[in-house]
This record gives structure tokens, sequence and C-alpha cells, in this order.
């Protein structure tokens, strides 16, 4: 489960715009290898499972298991959210940073 000080870096990264909110558009920008950083809910359902998880896992995309869908929704301002994608790396690192205990610094890719 995701910690709440990786939650709180969530809604920084909505404010800035570098947080993609949905399963449309964190699967498109995957492909478009814009994405550093997905969180899924921790109620996804099998189609998100199906679409998202399996194109982050091919490109390498760290994946945070996060909160169910309506509090994952509610940090971002939305009702219910099944995935989000940060498009920014030092958020990226913060959030991963956040999960493992570990200092920011260490996604590759760049």
């Amino acid at each position: 489960m995701m910690h709440d000080g990786a939650l709180g870096l969530l809604g920084l990264g909505v404010r800035a715009g570098t947080v993609l909110i949905g399963t449309g558009v964190v699967r498109a920008e995957l492909k478009r290898d814009r994405v550093r950083a997905v969180v899924i809910a921790a109620d996804r359902t099998t189609r998100t499972k199906e679409k998202v998880e399996r194109l982050a896992r091919a490109r390498g995309v760290p994946i945070v298991e996060g909160p169910p869908a309506a509090t994952l929704g509610h940090r971002v301002g939305r009702a219910t959210v099944q995935a989000v994608g940060i498009t920014d790396k030092q958020l990226a690192e913060g959030i991963m940073a956040k999960q493992t205990g570990r200092s920011a610094g260490g996604l590759s890719g760049d």
C-alpha cells in the first residue's frame, strides 16, 4: 500500500501538471515513453491490470500499488481513479523513495 507521504506528492504533481489521471491517458503516454512511474489502485480492474500494468512492465516503468480507487481519486481531485502516471522524473523518484524508505535519485532512463 502506498504511504501517505507518497500520496501527498501526487497532489503536488497534479498542481504542477506532471500527473496523468486515468487509465486511457496513462496508457497513451506510456506508449509515448513519457511516463516515469505508475500508481495503480489496489482494487484495480482486470482491464486496468491488462492494459496499464502489463504495458508499464514491458516499458520498464516502475509501478506502485496505491490505495483503493476511491482514495486515489480523492487525492487527485476525482471520484475514482484506477491509474495515475507521473511524467516528472524527480517526482517519480520522490514517490518511489517514499515507498522504499530510501533517498530519491534511483530511476533509470535518463
